[in-house]
């Protein structure tokens, strides 16, 4: 939900109208806190629903056990990534690049100390991640209210309050956009529990979404990345510009792909060694480099937006198994490359970003009700 602030803050900036961002920022902070309420009861039940979708009960009681441990996480993503969005917008990108390897570097050093030293295992990783993401969100907030951002952060306002309704919306649209991509790799590993086999379905499948979600992250900033850049060009009404990101970001995360894939052919007997100490998952891992190779490829444009249903029919009803997951990931490509016509098409994009960037007041003015604007 706050990837909605990736627009808001880009145009904003892009158009001038940078003491906007930190309105949207607080905005983003009460949506986000709400949301982070509602979903606090999957947190509190995450074992019974499991169990109700068919997990195996093993896996089932210790993800239970592991995602109470991780409710102070959820509510420090609820203020962390309004934050990022904010100084995104401003580019304010290494700010955010040094504390994240700060922290990181922090929460090495404590696994190591919880996990093995002191042998607390799952509830030792739970601590370093939950005070992981808090330090983030505190580095963060001093960094912005310390004045580094003087004309965006002028304080807490009373209007972070209005118009939530309209900022909810968008904030929820984004949210279902970006989730059909990421959640596709967390459901396959609910899939993977109810495979034959459980635990070296579940621990392969991991593996592979581990490194999936090792290009995940690249390509997400390279999103977060085009899409701050498209903002800012078409809030400073240079379409043209933006068409031209559009077609740049789609090579580069090509290229990614490529690179991805050629590792994993590489490496094919020993990539999953450094993950496991079983033989049987290491087994199972190898067994489909070529097909998970293929899946970083071909999805490295656009991360997985659909196939779950041809997912759970090929993996439950037709007894595939883990090569499942994999054609489920592959079965997606089809879609991203008319999603990535669809953006490049000249006469589309032009006629598309043209009409968007002809007024950021404008566009303003469909998205919050054209209350910031020219309506007091």
């Amino acid at each position: 939900m706050g990837s909605a602030l990736e627009t808001l803050c880009g145009q904003a900036f892009g158009a001038k109208q940078v003491h906007m961002l930190g309105i949207y920022m607080q905005r983003s902070w009460v949506i986000l806190t709400l949301a982070a309420f509602i979903l606090f009861p999957i947190y509190l039940f995450a074992s019974p629903i499991l169990k109700f979708f068919g997990q195996d009960d093993e896996i089932a009681e210790l993800a239970g056990t592991f995602s109470l441990y991780m409710t102070p996480q959820l509510f420090a993503l609820a203020i962390n990534f309004p934050m990022q969005k904010f100084l995104q917008a401003q580019s304010k990108v290494m700010a955010v690049a040094w504390m994240s390897g700060l922290a990181l570097v922090f929460d090495i050093f404590l696994c190591w100390l919880l996990m093995v030293q002191f042998n607390l295992l799952m509830m030792g990783a739970a601590i370093a991640l939950n005070l992981y993401w808090w330090i983030l969100v505190l580095g963060q907030f001093v960094y912005i209210v310390m004045g580094y951002c003087p004309s965006a952060w002028t304080g807490f306002s009373w209007g972070a309050f209005r118009d939530l309704g309209a900022f909810a919306r968008l904030a929820i649209a984004s949210a279902i956009m970006l989730g059909l991509e990421v959640w596709s790799y967390m459901l396959l590993v609910v899939l993977a529990g109810s495979l034959k086999d459980a635990q070296i379905a579940v621990a392969a499948s991991s593996i592979c979404n581990n490194l999936n979600g090792w290009e995940l992250m690249i390509l997400i900033g390279f999103n977060a990345a085009i899409c701050v850049r498209i903002s800012n060009e078409l809030g400073s009404g240079r379409p043209r510009a933006a068409k031209f990101s559009i077609v740049v970001v789609v090579l580069t995360s090509a290229l990614i792909g490529v690179a991805f894939q050629t590792t994993i052919l590489l490496l094919r007997n020993v990539y999953a060694l450094p993950f496991t100490n079983s033989p049987e998952v290491a087994r199972a891992v190898s067994h489909h480099a070529v097909l998970f190779s293929f899946t970083l490829l071909l999805n490295s444009v656009q991360p997985v937006l659909t196939g779950l249903p041809l997912g759970f029919l090929l993996g439950a009803q037709l007894d595939l198994g883990v090569e499942a997951e994999m054609l489920e990931m592959l079965g997606s490509f089809k879609l991203s490359l008319v999603m990535s016509y669809g953006s490049i098409d000249p006469s589309q994009c032009e006629m598309d970003l043209c009409g968007r960037s002809r007024s950021f007041y404008r566009l303003t003015d469909l998205v919050l009700n054209g209350r910031e604007y020219g309506q007091g």
